[in-house]
C-alpha cells in the first residue's frame, strides 16, 4: 500500500470534509468548509495535512501554529480533526501522519503540540499516548518537542 503524505489545497476540501464527518460524526457543509479554508488560505500558521492512497484522502489532521508574544510561552501547534479512515487503522498511517506534523511543527518553531480528542476515541488516545503525547486532562493532550 502505497501512502502520500501532501499538504492540502482547495481541490481537497470536500474529501476532507467527507472523511471528518465520517470519521468524528459531524455534518459539515462542503460550502461551509470551503467558505472558511478560502478565507483563511493564505494564513501559513494553518496546515491542512492529508494522507492520499490510490488517490483517496485516508487521514488529515488540521495544524494550527501559534505564535506568543507572551515571555516563557513559546509557539506551539494546536491538531485537530486528527483522523485515519477506518479500513486503514493498523498500518501506522496515524503515527506517520504525527511524525509528520511533528517535523512541521519543529521547522515552524514549535515547543509543543497540543491536540484534542473526543472521550470516545479511545483508540485514537492510544496512537497518541504510543506517540509521546500525555493526557493533560480527559480530552487535551500534548507533547513536548
Amino acid at each position: 500500500m502505497e501512502v502520500q503524505f501532501w499538504i492540502a489545497n482547495e481541490s481537497h476540501i470536500e474529501k476532507i470534509v467527507k472523511l471528518c464527518n465520517e470519521c468524528f460524526e459531524e455534518n459539515t457543509s462542503v460550502d461551509k468548509a470551503l467558505e472558511i479554508y478560502n478565507k483563511n488560505k493564505h494564513d501559513q500558521n494553518q496546515i491542512y495535512l492529508i494522507a492520499l492512497c490510490n488517490e483517496e484522502i485516508i487521514a488529515h489532521t488540521r495544524i494550527q501554529i501559534v505564535p506568543t508574544i507572551f515571555e516563557g510561552m513559546d509557539t506551539f501547534a494546536i491538531l485537530n480533526h486528527v483522523c485515519v479512515k477506518n479500513e486503514y487503522r493498523k498500518h501506522k498511517i496515524g503515527t506517520k501522519l504525527l511524525q509528520i506534523t511533528e517535523k512541521i511543527c519543529k521547522d515552524r518553531g514549535c515547543a509543543s503540540i497540543k491536540l484534542w480528542s473526543n472521550n470516545f476515541r479511545t483508540p485514537a488516545h492510544s496512537c497518541y499516548k504510543k506517540f509521546g503525547f500525555v493526557i493533560n486532562d480527559a480530552a487535551f493532550f500534548s507533547k513536548e518537542i
